[in-house]
Parts: C-alpha cells; structure tokens; sequence
C-alpha cells in the first residue's frame, strides 16, 4: 500500500467536517490483518466538546446485518440451520402468512425459508407509509413501542410472532425489499441457540474476537464514549440531535427486551474491524476460527436471481449483487468504483459503512452518526483507499 496517499483520507474528512457535513467521523484501513491507517476527526458529541476518539462507540443500525449472517452460518456449519429449513419451523405464527397485493390479500404461495431471511426476498416488511403492507407494520412496530413506553417490554420472540400478523409485502421469494428479516433471523437463532441472541452473539463472536464495547446497549461506565446522533435535514442546514426512536431500537442506555439483529448493535472501529478482518482473512483471526473458509466463500456470493434483482435499485448498490444480507460487487464499472469484483459487506442508515477485499485482504472502515449517512462522502474515501493498492 502506497501510505502516502491514504493521507488524503484525512483531508476528505476535515473538508466534510469544516463545510457542516458530518460532526465527525473515523476512518480505519486494515491490510493482511494490521490496522495500517486509523484517525478520528471531528466531534462525536459537539455540545458537550467530546472529540472523536479512538474508543468511540457508534449506533451501528443496519451495519448489525452482517453479524446476524455470521451467526446464523455458524449454526448452518454445525447442521443446526439449513437455508431451506422453513420460517415457520421456529417462529410457527409464520405457518400461513398471507401477502398484500395492491391492497387485495391473496395467500401465499410457499413457505419463507431461511435463504429469504438472509437474501431480503422473504416480503417481511419494515414499517412504511408508502404502501399497504408497509402500514400494517407501521401500526405493529407503534403499538410496540406503546407497550415498552408503558413498561410492558416486548422481547425479541413477541417482536417476531407480532410480525408474523403482517400481510407480506409480496410473495418469498419474488423480489428484493428491504425488511425486518434480519431481525426476525435473530429470533431464529434465539430459538435454536436456546439463549437470549445477546448471549449467542458474546459466546460465539464477540468474546472469542475481543469485541469488548460490541452489544445492544451502553453501559452507564461507557456512556461518556457513545457518539452523538444529528440530523442535518433542518432549515437551517446546522445539526440537530437525532432522538427518536428508530425501527425499534431506542435509547441504547440500557439492555434492551427486543435485540435488534438487523439494527440494534453498538460497536467501535477497532471491534468491527476485528470482526471484519475475521471475514477477510475466510473466517479466523489470530488463530480463533469462527467460520470455515468454504462458508465465508458462500457469504460473499451474490444468491439473488436476475429476477429478484430487478427491485434491487439503490443507488449504493449499483453494480452489486446481493447475498447473505450483505452487498457482494460484481460489476465495478456500474458502481464507478477502482475497488475490486467479490469486494462485500454492508452499511448502516448513521452512514456507518464497511468493505471487505479478500483477494487484497483489505478491510475499510467508516464510521460517521448522520441520519440517512453520506454516500458521497463514502464513495470518495473508498476510492482514495483503492488508489493506494500496488
């Protein structure tokens, strides 16, 4: 790696933070399993004057998906979960979900599996105003947080069976859409495991790759690290703490009933990047193995069929496909990218975002707290990253 160039990386982000784009952010570049650029610029808490540092922690929101899809294949490598075992075999309120079309309810067609939770075609939708299924969902996920604000806490298995009561959005296995199917993947574990998804998480990944500040909430003793969260769509274009209360996870200040597998982590640079050089290097690190190399080949495949990927159209992923919960790239020049074809991983909605190379054995880390994150900003450190590849 030529490092002189990753120099630029620093630059980028002070020019992101002087012109009121970002509060802050960290970057992180790990080559053949060394950490050989790290810097933290900004402010993680501007009100308080708390810069950020390198023990930050970060809401991780959608950047928990990979985690998820590590845990279920360690369960797929033990013979405990099969891909094609059927949802409903776990979480039986799934045993006949019915599928809204257009508004009409029409019965399904078959059974969601396990592949569907891990591709993002099982139909499972987030909450969304915008279409009929989205709104069922958007009264569910309401309700529940009546219940918490009440103190009648809904725990991980009552958040997948009240999901259950939602009409699909389409039909498994037909299209592509963004949903709960990470979470309700997380419930599945929990059944199989036998233990809170917390627990599964801290035995299997997270104690074993020294992922100390990675779980679903901040203790009280490291509150004083937990970055700040700003939106920046106000009138004024000046940053405005973000406090709501998002795809059901709140305020992160204590142990939360419903453990959030597609949103709910928190995690730090240097966690994640243990966790990602663990990928990069086909599932050990630092001689601890948590997945079989053959497995972590199946992870970073693309499992969508030309079919499924028509509704596959977000501008962060053109070029890519999709598998696993995870974006896997396979046509560089659709993203306008210098970064190399089987690159994959994921991003959160704070603009958290994580590359995985494991033909350069390259892992790149930014991790930023702003609502909706920063693609533009994403795509330039990206290419500043792969400039410097010899």
């Amino acid at each position: 790696m030529d490092l002189k160039r990753l120099d630029r990386l620093e630059e980028i982000l002070d020019s992101a933070i002087s012109g009121n784009s970002i509060a802050g952010g960290s970057v992180a570049v790990i080559k053949n399993g060394q950490t050989i650029y790290r810097t933290d610029r900004g402010f993680a808490d501007i009100e308080n004057g708390v810069k950020m540092g390198s023990d930050t922690i970060f809401r991780l929101f959608s950047l928990s998906k990979p985690i998820t899809s590590t845990a279920a294949m360690i369960l797929f490598e033990r013979g405990k979960l099969d891909i094609e075992y059927p949802l409903k075999w776990f979480i039986p309120e799934f045993d006949k979900p019915s599928v809204s079309d257009n508004g009409w309810i029409v019965n399904r067609e078959r059974d969601i599996t396990i592949r569907d939770l891990l591709n993002m075609t099982s139909g499972i939708p987030y909450p969304d105003q915008s279409y009929h299924a989205g709104k069922l969902m958007d009264d569910v996920f309401n309700q529940v947080q009546k219940d918490n604000a009440e103190g009648n806490f809904v725990d991980t298995q009552e958040y997948a069976r009240r999901a259950a009561t939602v009409p699909l959005a389409f039909q498994p296995g037909d299209r592509w859409a963004y949903g709960f199917s990470a979470d309700i993947l997380g419930a599945v574990i929990e059944k199989i495991a036998d233990k809170k998804y917390s627990e599964f998480l801290k035995d299997e990944i997270f104690n074993p790759l020294g992922m100390v500040d990675t779980d679903f909430y901040v203790p009280e003793e490291k509150l004083s690290r937990f970055a700040q969260m700003y939106d920046y769509n106000t009138p004024d274009g000046m940053p405005k703490i973000f406090e709501y209360i998002f795809l059901g996870v709140g305020n992160y200040d204590k142990k939360p009933a419903f453990e959030s597998g597609g949103a709910g982590l928190v995690s730090t640079v240097s966690d994640y990047g243990r966790f990602a050089t663990m990928l990069a290097n086909g599932g050990t690190l630092n001689g601890v193995k948590i997945l079989g190399r053959k497995t972590v080949d199946f992870m970073s495949q693309n499992q969508l069929t030309d079919h499924q990927k028509r509704t596959y159209q977000w501008d962060s992923c053109k070029g890519y496909g999709y598998g696993n919960l995870m974006r896997i790239l396979e046509n560089p020049s659709a993203f306008g990218t210098n970064g190399s074809a089987g690159e994959f991983g994921w991003d959160g909605w704070a603009g958290d975002y994580c590359s995985i190379d494991r033909k350069e054995n390259l892992v790149f880390e930014l991790f930023i707290q702003k609502c909706g994150g920063d693609l533009n900003l994403t795509r330039r450190l990206r290419s500043v990253v792969y400039s410097a590849v010899e």
